[in-house]
């Protein structure tokens, strides 16, 4: 039987759509198994400072379709400091927090494996980003809004590259791993993706674009991962290279706000529950996250630190689909 009572939730890191359902799904649960809930504002910065509310089921309430986070957040570099560790467990203990739920990526979780180590407290990961990179995680909640967000703006911009016989770069997030351009591409049919995983010969791709030109292609979508390079740089060389009037968009942080999508949502709503579950069975130090068909808990420790590699059997594929 556990002795908490009374736990803390934080959303850290780089905002991600559905999080706020994730705040609803852990509060909810908590307050229905007897748990007093406390929200800790701006990431860690408020864990740091003591920037601390109480949450209701009320306070929950009507936030499942809104992205970014009602708690907000941020990116704090004083968690990554023994004096700012000290500062993060005080705030616990003055506040009587038995338990934490981190609501984040990877850089989230490797500040809460040292607030775990710090404070001596159970604590639970929910793995929310855009970027999809933790380890033993099959999804996080974002990803597939994010996804879905950059999709529906490269359909949009194909009409214009058709039209007007344009090719278009256009650079989507992920600045060291190519998850986020991976699934965009496959989805929007690019006639290439660029990913920080696979470095592609820009020659190679200039003299298959003129081939297909000469085969009658007249547009282009090049998908490219911000980590790959800079795009306008590849815009400018591929141009000159192919004569293609080719033109770059930048879809940026559109991809991290909006509403989330009902997959999104769903993953929000068992994560959140699968997190208070775990805390409540005696689990102290994990992350919850489905791997195929199952939630399971992976060790913070692994989802903090070791790489999730991405599929190159889909990379593969999206070639192959693309000639």
């Amino acid at each position: 039987m556990s002795d908490i009572k009374k736990i803390g939730v934080v959303t850290s890191g780089g905002d991600a759509s559905g999080m706020n359902a994730t705040l609803r799904s852990v509060v909810r649960l908590a307050i229905r198994k007897g748990l007093e809930v406390l929200g800790i504002s701006r990431g860690y910065t408020g864990l740091v400072y003591n920037e601390v509310i109480h949450m209701e089921r009320r306070t929950v309430s009507g936030i499942i379709n809104s992205g970014g986070t009602l708690l907000r957040t941020s990116r704090c570099e004083e968690i990554k400091t023994k004096a700012g560790l000290e500062r993060a467990k005080k705030t616990l203990e003055y506040n009587a927090v038995d338990a934490l739920v981190v609501i984040g990526g990877e850089g989230s979780f490797r500040g809460a494996l040292e607030i775990r180590k710090t404070s001596g407290i159970p604590v639970v990961g929910i793995p929310a980003s855009i970027d999809n990179d933790i380890y033993g995680v099959d999804e996080t909640i974002g990803f597939d809004s994010a996804v879905n967000v950059a999709t529906t703006a490269i359909d949009n911009l194909r009409d214009t590259a058709y039209s007007h016989e344009r090719m278009f770069i256009v650079e989507v997030m992920g600045r060291e791993r190519g998850f986020i351009a991976l699934a965009v591409g496959m989805g929007s049919g690019a006639e290439y993706i660029l990913i920080p995983e696979v470095k592609e010969d820009l020659d190679n791709i200039a003299h298959e674009l003129k081939d297909s030109g000469r085969r009658g292609k007249r547009s282009n979508i090049i998908v490219v991962a911000e980590g790959y390079g800079s795009t306008v740089e590849i815009a400018g060389y591929l141009q000159k290279v192919t004569g293609l009037e080719t033109r770059v968009s930048i879809i940026g942080y559109l991809q991290r706000g909006g509403t989330p999508t009902a997959r999104s949502r769903l993953l929000a709503a068992t994560y959140g529950s699968s997190a208070i579950g775990e805390l409540l069975n005696g689990e102290t130090e994990i992350v919850v996250g489905l791997q195929g068909n199952q939630i399971v808990p992976v060790p913070l420790s692994l989802a903090a630190s070791k790489r999730k590699e991405l599929g190159l059997d889909l990379y593969k594929l999206a070639k192959e689909l693309s000639y």
